[in-house]
């Protein structure tokens, strides 16, 4: 799940890597949900292929709200061109969603290289 993560990022955010910013909000929340230690949810693989894409559908989404967020930071306003590269960046991740499936799940598999 976290290559998957990565891969959508490093494929649809490649031109916003460094803009991305966490609300003091958030990160708050975050750091108490760290606390309580990971959900069973997220140790369970998605099984079918219409799950996976729903989750990097979700993880597209996630990755706007950022990419926006750090928009906001910068103090861009509605129409900047951050924005407006970010919402492309979107448009062309969710155009190509199953590429990037196909990506990812190459990307993510597990290879024996001991020579046993």
């Amino acid at each position: 799940m976290k290559m998957l993560i990565g891969a959508v990022l490093a494929l649809g955010l490649s031109s916003l890597a460094g803009a991305q910013v966490t609300p003091p909000e958030i990160a708050r929340q975050q750091q108490q949900e760290i606390k309580r230690g990971d959900p069973p949810r997220w140790t369970k693989p998605d099984r079918t292929e219409a799950a996976q894409l729903a989750t990097l559908r979700k993880e597209i989404n996630a990755a706007l709200r950022e990419a926006l967020e750090a928009c906001k930071q910068q103090g861009a306003g509605a129409n900047s061109g951050c924005v407006q590269e970010a919402r492309q960046i979107h448009r062309d991740d969710m155009a190509n969603l199953r590429q990037i499936h196909v990506a990812t799940r190459e990307m993510s598999r597990t290879y024996e290289t001991s020579g046993k």
